[in-house]
C-alpha cells in the first residue's frame, strides 16, 4: 500500500513537472537554494523526474522491489509499524544519498537534480540483503545474477562511472542509496525484531555450480 501510495505521488508530481517549469523550479534540487534556505528541496527532487523514460524505469523498479520490501517489514512488525518502517526508509534514502552532493555541490548555481534514484536503490540493496540468492538483472538484457552478486557488481560499475562522471548521472546517490538501505535494515532489525541481518545474508549465500552464479534469459 505505501509503495503504491509513493509511485501514485510521484508519478502525478512528475507528470504536472513536465508541463509547468514553474513546479519544476521550485522542488528540484538545487544546492544554491538548498542553502538559502529551501532545505524541503532535499527531499521534494525526488517526486520529479527529467523524462517519462527515467520516470517508468524508477517507478517500475521501486514497484518490483518495494513491494517486496513493505511485506518483509509487514511481517516482521505488523501493518501499521511495518507501513511506517517502510515510509522512514524511502523518505530517508531520499535525503542521505543526496547529501553527499549537496556537500560537494553546494556553491555550484548551475547544478541541478532530479529523480528517485538514491531512494530507490535503497529499496534495491535492502532486497539484495534480504534476498541475496534471488536472481536480478537490467530491464531487457537477458542475464540474471545472485542479488549479491549484482550488487557487487552495480556499486564496483556505479564507482568508477562516479570518477569519470559518465552520463551526467549522479552515480554517487545511487551509491550513497544503497549502502544506507543496507545500513538502515540492518539497524531496524536488529533493535527492534532481535535479528541479525548479516548472519542471514551470509548463510543464504550458497554457490554449488556456475548455475548458482548466473543464467541466461528472463
Amino acid at each position: 500500500m505505501i509503495t503504491t501510495i509513493i509511485i501514485i505521488l510521484t508519478t502525478f508530481i512528475s507528470i504536472r513537472a513536465f508541463r509547468d517549469n514553474d513546479l519544476m523550479g521550485r522542488i528540484i534540487f538545487h544546492p544554491p537554494a538548498v542553502k538559502k534556505g529551501g532545505w524541503y528541496r532535499l527531499f521534494t527532487y525526488g517526486v520529479v523526474h527529467a523524462d517519462y523514460t527515467h520516470l517508468i524505469f524508477n517507478m517500475f523498479t521501486l514497484y518490483f522491489f518495494g513491494m517486496d520490501i513493505e511485506r518483509v517489514f509487514k511481517q516482521a512488525f505488523g501493518e501499521a509499524i511495518g507501513s511506517v518502517s517502510s515510509i522512514i526508509l524511502y523518505i530517508s534514502a531520499l535525503l542521505v544519498s543526496i547529501l553527499p552532493t549537496y556537500i560537494k555541490q553546494k556553491d555550484n548555481a548551475s547544478y541541478y537534480g532530479l529523480g528517485a534514484s538514491g531512494a530507490v536503490s535503497a529499496i534495491i540493496f535492502a532486497y539484495v540483503l534480504i534476498n541475496p540468492m534471488n536472481f536480478m538483472g537490467i530491464m531487457f538484457i537477458p542475464i540474471m545474477l545472485p542479488a549479491f552478486l549484482f550488487g557487487l557488481i552495480f556499486i564496483l560499475i556505479s564507482l568508477s562511472l562516479e570518477k569519470s562522471q559518465f552520463g551526467g548521472i549522479n552515480h554517487s546517490a545511487h551509491i550513497t542509496g544503497g549502502i544506507y538501505g543496507i545500513i538502515y535494515m540492518i539497524v531496524v532489525f536488529f533493535v527492534f525484531a532481535d535479528t541479525n541481518l548479516v548472519n542471514s545474508f551470509i548463510a543464504q549465500i550458497r554457490i554449488d555450480s556456475i548455475s548458482d552464479l548466473f543464467h541466461i534469459g528472463f
